[in-house]
């Protein structure tokens, strides 16, 4: 090939090159698409404000558990995800180095603990003696139930837990009568709402908590602050749009998660007053509240520095101060 054909040749691949679009960015959330974790992204994806805060986030690797979205997110060129705090914490005690650089949900509104319409059961003094459906061993809703047990004064001994492989599976097994109550998690109990009566719902018995947390590993934190200050800000601004205009937002979510309009908006409304999403400051007590939980199920049973753990200097300078 000649040196004029060479040169046309790079001339025209950096051409094709400098009006292809960005690449396009991928993050890891948790129970995308079945649980109202992933509410913000979808509505900051929806209107552009990853984009406008300089990042462009165009699509979600979802994941069944944290634990999963944790290995997600390390093999992803954009190592950031939104994972329970409890998938967190087990990569930082599994030796990942990885950070928490912000929060996400603070809320256990949409977790509930469900009987069938024509049971005895009234209250969780009533689940002495009974078995109850829960996801997994030590997993979340075992947590919940475990912490509205002692908040209510019922003595956890006397319930039995039984673990059911997920929310569907647990209320096969309460229909079946195996099991006097179940486990239940929004927007399946919207969908369901008919079929069960609601024997507690978390949000009303515990304080707020924190959920959810953002992390990434360290390395990446380093070498690209810019862009992990835009998902951030990104997700924030998603939090902050949700909260001023709910019923947009139902309407984004419903798409994103495949959810009829009228169960999107119920979703959505029920997170309103506790104000499941934060824009991503933290509040340690509302950590700490979480680990109390964690320490009921033998999660964790030494003390949690958040000083080695958390990094707050990602987030916008009026949020970054710890309460």
């Amino acid at each position: 090939m000649s040196l004029s054909k060479t040169f046309r040749s790079v001339l025209s691949a950096a051409v094709l090159l400098a009006a292809a679009p960005a690449l396009a960015e991928e993050i890891s959330v948790t129970q995308w698409g079945t649980s109202m974790y992933g509410a913000p992204y979808a509505v900051a994806m929806s209107e552009g404000l990853f984009k406008k805060a300089g990042v462009d986030i165009t699509s979600i690797i979802g994941s069944g558990g944290g634990g999963t979205t944790v290995r997600n997110l390390l093999a992803s060129e954009t190592p950031y995800g939104d994972v329970a705090i409890a998938a967190a914490l087990a990569a930082q005690r599994q030796g990942l180095d990885v950070i928490i650089v912000n929060t996400g949900t603070r809320s256990t509104a949409e977790a509930s603990l469900v009987t069938m319409p024509d049971s005895p059961i009234k209250s969780l003094k009533d689940l002495e003696g009974k078995k109850v459906a829960v996801t997994s061993p030590k997993g979340v809703s075992e947590m919940l139930l475990l912490m509205a047990l002692k908040a209510e004064g019922v003595d956890a001994s006397k319930v039995e837990r039984v673990a059911s492989g997920g929310y569907v599976n647990g209320l096969t097994m309460l229909e079946q009568g195996a099991v006097a109550a179940a486990a239940l998690i929004e927007p399946l109990s919207i969908m369901r709402a008919a079929k069960y009566r609601t024997v507690a719902n978390y949000g009303k018995i515990l304080p707020p908590m924190t959920t959810s947390v953002g992390i990434t590993t360290r390395a990446f934190a380093k070498a690209n602050p810019d862009k992990l200050k835009a998902i951030i800000a990104g997700r924030a601004a998603g939090v902050e749009a949700l909260y001023a205009d709910p019923a947009k937002a139902a309407e984004i979510i419903g798409k994103a998660f495949k959810l009829e309009p009228a169960i999107a908006k119920v979703a959505v409304d029920n997170m309103l007053g506790p104000r499941m999403w934060s824009t991503g400051a933290f509040d340690l007590a509302e950590m700490d509240r979480t680990v109390d939980g964690l320490r009921l199920i033998g999660e964790i049973t030494d003390p949690v520095d958040w000083s080695k753990l958390i990094d707050p200097s990602f987030l916008p300078p009026a949020a970054q101060g710890a309460k």
